[in-house]
C-alpha cells in the first residue's frame, strides 16, 4: 500500500473571500509522514489590484505579481502537486477554499481529505496560550522566516507538522483525517472549539454571524448532535449554502428538560428574530380580545389586530380563533351581538340609527360582559409544573399564573412551597403566548403527577 503523503500548503491572497478574492503567492511542502521530500513556489498574477492593507502585511504589492503567472497557467502542476495527498494548512478552510474555488474556475474538479494544524496543535498540545502560526513558532522554538509569506509560512507549517507527528501518541491526526472526522463538516467560519465545547444534554443553541448577531436559534435533546445534523448532507442550494458560510460562532444554554428548551427556544426566536428562523414564526400571536366603553356608556368586546399600545384580555394566532371564543361568550352570557366586533378596529362606534331600537339596558349589558370577562379569566389555572433540574440538588419549575407563562427556573430540591409568591420569587419572566401556553398545556395533561396548582389572586 502506498505511504500516506501530505501536501502542506500557505497562500496569500488579495482578501479574505474565496468568491471575491485571488491568490496572489502559493507555496506547497510535500511531506510523506517521515520528512519533507518536494517543495515548490510561486507568486500569482491575480488580475486585480492588491489592496494597500494586504501589501502592509505580505510585501506584495501590484509590481511584484505584475509579471508572475495568472494562476490558469500553475493551476496543472498545483492539481498534480495535490492529488492523492491530505491538504494540510494553519487554518485549513481558509486555504482550501481558495485553493478549491480557483481550480474550479481553471475547469478542475478536486476535492480532498484536510487536516488543519491548528485544530491538531489544541488536540495534542492543550493548554497554550496563543495558537496563531507566529506565536506557536515563538514558543515551539520554531524557526520561521518570511513570515507572512505563502514560502515562509508554509515552511514553518511543514515543521510543526513534523514536531505533531512526534508528539501525537494518540493518534489524533489520523481520526481528523477520517472522512467521518466532524472537523471536515464544519462551516468553514466556524471556529472548532465552539463546536468542540456543545455539551450531548439538552438546551438552546445560538448561531452567530461575523458582526455576533444572532441569525439562528434553536432547541436540542442533544445540543452537540443537533448542532452537527445542520452540518451534515449535500444540499447545495443558495440558502443552505449562505446559512453554512454565515455561522462565525456557536453559544448554547443547557436546559433541564426538553419543555424548558422548546420555550426558551421561542421565547428568544421571539426576541431576537433571527434571519434564518422561520418555522416557529408562524406562531405569533397576531390578534387579541379587546374590551373597551365606548362613549354611548355601553362596552364592547372586540377581535382586534395586536398592537404595542392596547392590552388584551387573551391573544390568539388567527383572527378565526379569536371570533369563535367570542362568539361562544357572546352565546353563554347572552351579550347582543350588536357590541361584538368580529376583526374591527378598536375604536368606539356608534350604531346606526336603525340600530338604536330596543337596545338592552345599559348597566345589565355591562354587567353581562363582565361576567363574561371573569369567566375568561376565572377559567385559566395558577399552577407550577415541577420537573428534575439540571443538577440533583434542584428542580426546575414553569410557573403558569392565571393561565399566562410567567416564567421558569431552578429551585432547591429540598424546598417547600406553599404560596405562590414563594415560586414565583425563584423564576425569571418570560413572556406569554398562545403557543407557548399550547405546549405547557399539553406537556401539563400528559404529565399530571409534575403539576402543582394553586389558587390565586386575580392580577
Amino acid at each position: 500500500m502506498k505511504k500516506q503523503e501530505y501536501a502542506i500548503v500557505d497562500i496569500e491572497t488579495t482578501g479574505g473571500n474565496a468568491k471575491g478574492s485571488r491568490i496572489t503567492e502559493i507555496a506547497i511542502v510535500i511531506h510523506d509522514g517521515t520528512r519533507v521530500i518536494d517543495r515548490w513556489e510561486t507568486l500569482v498574477n491575480p488580475q486585480k489590484e492588491i489592496p494597500l492593507p494586504i501589501f502592509a502585511l505580505t510585501g506584495i504589492d501590484n509590481d511584484l505579481v505584475r509579471n508572475a503567472p495568472i494562476f490558469d497557467e500553475v493551476s496543472e502542476k498545483i492539481l498534480e502537486m495535490l492529488t492523492d495527498r491530505v491538504f494540510v494548512a494553519h487554518n485549513v478552510n481558509f486555504d482550501y477554499s481558495f485553493v478549491r474555488h480557483q481550480l474550479e474556475a481553471s475547469g478542475f474538479k478536486w476535492t480532498a481529505k484536510k487536516l488543519c494544524t491548528v485544530r491538531a496543535t489544541r488536540k495534542i498540545r492543550p493548554g497554550l496560550s496563543s495558537y496563531s502560526l507566529g506565536n506557536l513558532c515563538n514558543s515551539l522554538d520554531i524557526n520561521i522566516e518570511n513570515r507572512h509569506r505563502a514560502g515562509g509560512d508554509a515552511d514553518a507549517t511543514a515543521i510543526l507538522f513534523s514536531r505533531l507527528l512526534e508528539w501525537d501518541t494518540e493518534g489524533e491526526m489520523d481520526k481528523m483525517i477520517k472522512k467521518t472526522s466532524q472537523d471536515q463538516r464544519l462551516p468553514p467560519n466556524l471556529p472548532p472549539q465552539d463546536f468542540d465545547q456543545l455539551p450531548e444534554k439538552i438546551g438552546v443553541y445560538y448561531f452567530y454571524n461575523q458582526v455576533k448577531q444572532v441569525i439562528y436559534v434553536g432547541k436540542a435533546v442533544n445540543l452537540k448532535k443537533r448542532v452537527a445534523s445542520h452540518f451534515s448532507g449535500h444540499n447545495v442550494n443558495a440558502q443552505r449554502q449562505n446559512f453554512l458560510k454565515d455561522i462565525y460562532g456557536i453559544s448554547f444554554e443547557v436546559c433541564a428538560t426538553e419543555l424548558m428548551a422548546l420555550l426558551l427556544e421561542c421565547d428568544e426566536i421571539k426576541r431576537l428574530w433571527p434571519m434564518y428562523n422561520r418555522a416557529l414564526k408562524r406562531f405569533e400571536s397576531k390578534f387579541g380580545l379587546y374590551e373597551y366603553e365606548a362613549r354611548n356608556g355601553y362596552k364592547y368586546l372586540a377581535i382586534g389586530k395586536l398592537t404595542k399600545f392596547q392590552k388584551c384580555i387573551q391573544e390568539f394566532n388567527s383572527q378565526y380563533d379569536g371570533i369563535t371564543v367570542l362568539q361562544n361568550l357572546a352565546q353563554q352570557f347572552k351579550i347582543d351581538h350588536r357590541f361584538c366586533q368580529y376583526g374591527m378596529s378598536i375604536v368606539g362606534e356608534f350604531f346606526q340609527k336603525n340600530d338604536l331600537e330596543n337596545l338592552p339596558d345599559v348597566v345589565h349589558h355591562n354587567g353581562q360582559v363582565e361576567k363574561a370577562i371573569n369567566f375568561l379569566l376565572g377559567n385559566r389555572a395558577s399552577f407550577a409544573i415541577i420537573d428534575k433540574g439540571i443538577t440533583i440538588e434542584e428542580h426546575s419549575c414553569i410557573w403558569v399564573e392565571n393561565g399566562h407563562f410567567y416564567g421558569m427556573g431552578y429551585i432547591p430540591s429540598d424546598a417547600g412551597f406553599t404560596e405562590p409568591s414563594d415560586i414565583k420569587d425563584c423564576v425569571t419572566p418570560y413572556k406569554s403566548n398562545q403557543y407557548i401556553m399550547h405546549l405547557i398545556n399539553a406537556y401539563a395533561d400528559k404529565y399530571p403527577g409534575k403539576v402543582k396548582r394553586f389558587q390565586t389572586k386575580e392580577t
